[in-house]
């Protein structure tokens, strides 16, 4: 994606100096491995600089060959996907991730204004997006939330003991290795938020659950701007879709007119 070479972030509100840390001094903030794959050189080295001055290992890469080859050897822990790439788009990029690395976390970097492309990526597993111009406030909040998701997930809002495997309508999700397992025994990829949004509906399941409520337990609100109702509904749909393959499949989650959702299926702790 082209982009003027300027002393601010292309697409990013301020200027790139002084050094920013948003959230105190770096030892105080754990960082991780993230990627960034975008196409034009100025951008990259910006945000690569960015990202290492608030304590985190930055990686970049051009395009989707690039981007496999650091995820091989870089192992990232989230990746900053730009939907204007050559070659593979951004949004087939992020679909083959969820397919090939459910565990590794995905913002996708949309134009100002373009909901389509918001929307399809939300639908294709990401697990957040950021609309150009941003600040780089709120380049780092995003990341700083969807990675503390991440790393939380499984931990829930309760007190009880965590549960290291759940067990439902011949399912089965461990929670300490994050696998999901079908009633036929076929492994089923989940980005972070599809596992933290699966884990609030086992631990309340038979319980309606307003949007709101789940907005809350899944920890979306830590992030900059609350996702809307309609974020929370293309979650549930891409969940249903995994649960439910088949149109004869009895529902797991139902809609709970009025409410929200409710969790139909019957869930055990072990």
């Amino acid at each position: 994606m082209q982009a003027a070479v300027s002393p601010t972030v292309p697409g990013c509100a301020g200027p790139i100096r002084p050094p920013m840390t948003v959230h105190g001094p770096q030892s105080r903030q754990p960082g991780g491995r993230i990627l960034i794959v975008e196409d034009d050189g100025e951008t990259r080295r910006l945000l690569a600089r960015l990202l290492r001055e608030n304590g985190y290992e930055a990686n970049v890469a051009r395009d989707g060959h690039e981007m496999w080859d650091m995820v091989a050897r870089a192992s990232p822990d989230l990746v900053l996907l730009d939907i204007m790439l050559p070659g593979q788009s951004g949004l087939a990029l992020c679909r083959a991730l969820r397919d090939e690395r459910p565990e590794i976390a995905v913002v996708m970097v949309t134009a100002k204004g373009d909901e389509a492309d918001r929307v399809r990526g939300l639908n294709l597993g990401a697990d957040d997006y950021i609309s150009k111009p941003f600040s780089r406030q709120e380049l780092l909040a995003r990341i700083r939330a969807v990675l503390r998701r991440a790393a939380e997930s499984g931990a829930g809002e309760t007190a009880r003991p965590a549960a290291r495997e759940w067990l439902f309508g011949g399912w089965r999700l461990d929670t300490s290795t994050r696998e999901l397992v079908s009633p036929e025994g076929i492994q089923v990829g989940l980005s972070s938020a599809e596992f933290d949004l699966l884990l609030v509906f086992l631990t309340f399941a038979g319980r309606p659950l307003s949007r709101e409520r789940l907005l809350e337990l899944t920890r979306q609100r830590v992030s900059v701007r609350p996702m809307s109702d309609r974020s929370v509904d293309m979650l549930v749909s891409r969940l249903r879709k995994k649960l439910e393959p088949h149109k004869t499949s009895a529902p797991m989650i139902r809609t709970s007119r009025g409410v929200g959702y409710v969790f139909a299926v019957r869930a055990e702790a072990h």
